[in-house]
């Protein structure tokens, strides 16, 4: 058997054969090299992988208290990960079908209250319940679940720079993308709890526990925002009443009388109350 003999041929073309790449030697001399290319990563994982390394970035910068540099690589995050719609796009549509829902509602309304009114001769009928609005629920989006931490990170970061209006926007962007997500809700409820908005605060709280339902810290934070409220509403009650009596007295002081003059007594029994008038008050 002949030996090889690489005389005539371009060794130099060849490379060192490290590359993995086919050579072929051709008659009289010449050498090609047949390039293997390396496989395309779609860029769809490319993104999402730049978008997980802003937001580790972001996270470093916000263990460290550097809130507005955590923002904006979070900000970095929510644009470098792909998907079909992003936050004012989610919140848009929204909007646009509770818009929907509400004329519907009101459209309904004055449908029932004029076929009350053509049926009021007729025997009287109990009036039908409202149904509930229905809730705008967006369709899976790709990527959804990462974009939904990547706005509820960021929500936490506007909330220690003092912006709750807008970290409620990006936690309900978040509780859109992932209903599921529990951060969504509590961080949330921390953005409606800086706005005094405790009735909300509290609702956000109990669809967060209702989602983890063991979560000890979970179940005492709705305690205590059921107390704030609980609160907030016998203030609000004292003063309605407080109002309402002012408002009885300037009436009744045309006639050289006041509320005063009227007590309501409760049966223990029954719990109704009787009136009592007193002229000498």
């Amino acid at each position: 058997m002949s030996q090889f003999s690489s005389e005539g041929f371009d060794l130099d073309a060849m490379g060192n054969g490290d590359s993995g790449d086919d050579v072929v030697y051709e008659i009289g001399g010449g050498v090609t090299v047949d390039t293997k290319q390396d496989e395309e990563v779609p860029p769809a994982i490319n993104g999402v992988e730049k978008a997980e390394q802003w937001k580790q970035q972001g996270n470093e910068h916000f263990k460290k208290g550097s809130y507005l540099e955590a923002y904006d690589l979070y900000t970095e995050a929510i644009e470098a990960c792909p998907g079909d719609l992003k936050g004012e796009e989610i919140l848009r549509q929204r909007d646009e079908f509770n818009e929907a829902e509400r004329e519907k509602a009101f459209s309904r309304r004055r449908v029932e209250e004029e076929t009350q009114r053509k049926d009021k001769l007729e025997e009287k009928k109990e009036p039908e319940k409202q149904k509930p609005l229905e809730q705008f629920k967006l369709p899976p989006q790709p990527f959804g679940e990462k974009l939904a931490v990547y706005y509820c990170n960021r929500a936490a970061a506007l909330i220690h720079l003092d912006r709750p209006e807008d970290a409620i926007k990006d936690c309900d962007v978040s509780a859109l993308l992932n209903p599921g997500y529990t951060k969504a809700y509590v961080r949330r409820s921390a953005a409606h709890e800086k706005t005094d908005n405790t009735e909300e605060a509290l609702r956000d709280a109990k669809t967060a526990l209702e989602l983890e339902p063991s979560n000890v810290t979970l179940r005492k934070s709705v305690a205590r925002l059921q107390k704030i409220e609980d609160e907030r509403l016998e203030k609000l009650k004292a003063e309605t009443m407080d109002k309402l009596k002012d408002l009885g007295n300037s009436i009744l002081g045309n006639f050289g009388l006041s509320l005063d003059n009227f007590q309501a007594v409760q049966d223990p029994k029954t719990g109704s109350y009787s009136i009592s008038f007193n002229q000498n008050k």
